[in-house]
């Protein structure tokens, strides 16, 4: 008699080289596009983040209203809860600190840096979600979906639903970026893991290519921010 007995799944290994280190902040106001100048910013206290492709600072994201957070015209009123968030490398971690009590300046409005609050590895859910991935001007949604699988795959990462946003622009010193937001889902864990590990795309020191968690591609379009 043969006899197997089916064995448990392998345990995938986690690639944490980088994290996101999150920092309590105070800023009264900031505008909705401030992702360049918040990198600016930061790099300017941080000039090695800018030179590591890995590396970003996330942009500030409130909600659209209620319990005090609002979002009215091209301004972002943060609240006491609202956070900064860096990705960084994980021998990185402590030469962070040197942020907190910096007063940064983003297109003139103050944002305080007050403590380093919280450390986070990289998730293992399986939908992960960017809100700006840099595409060229004239590339339409199925030639930008078309050229994010073939990097992908060239990563060793099997596309299997991705769902992208409408063409957005975001400021720089120089011309703006076009850019649509993007979910990727049903990933394998491992696949997971490498993607927040190396993100996609350029301008990652401003947050673009960098992808975040979500629960579910169900339960939002990819125009909107995740819960």
């Amino acid at each position: 008699m043969y006899w197997e007995e089916k064995s448990a799944p392998e345990q995938p290994v986690t690639v944490d080289t980088m994290v996101d280190v999150v920092f309590t902040m105070v800023c009264r106001l900031l505008p909705q596009d401030h992702a360049h100048a918040l990198a600016t910013a930061v790099t300017a206290v941080l000039p090695w983040l800018a030179a590591d492709p890995r590396c970003g600072v996330h942009t500030v994201h409130v909600a659209e209203s209620g319990n005090g957070w609002q979002r009215p015209g091209d301004m972002l009123h943060p609240s006491r809860r609202t956070k900064l968030m860096l990705r960084v490398t994980r021998e990185r971690i402590e030469d962070t600190r040197v942020l907190c009590g910096q007063c940064l300046s983003v297109n003139g409005h103050e944002l305080l840096v007050k403590d380093l609050v919280d450390t986070r590895a990289m998730s293992t859910l399986t939908t992960l979600f960017s809100r700006y991935i840099v595409s060229p001007d004239a590339q339409d949604e199925s030639a930008f979906l078309d050229e994010v699988a073939r990097t992908l795959n060239s990563l060793g990462i099997k596309p299997r639903k991705l769902l992208c946003g409408r063409a957005q622009t975001l400021g720089t010193d120089r011309q703006p970026l076009t850019t649509r937001s993007l979910m990727v889902a049903e990933l394998e864990v491992e696949e997971a893991l490498l993607l927040q590990q190396h993100g996609l795309g350029s301008h990652r020191f401003m947050g673009c290519g960098l992808f975040i968690p979500h629960k579910s591609i169900k339960k939002v379009g990819a125009d909107k921010d995740p819960v």
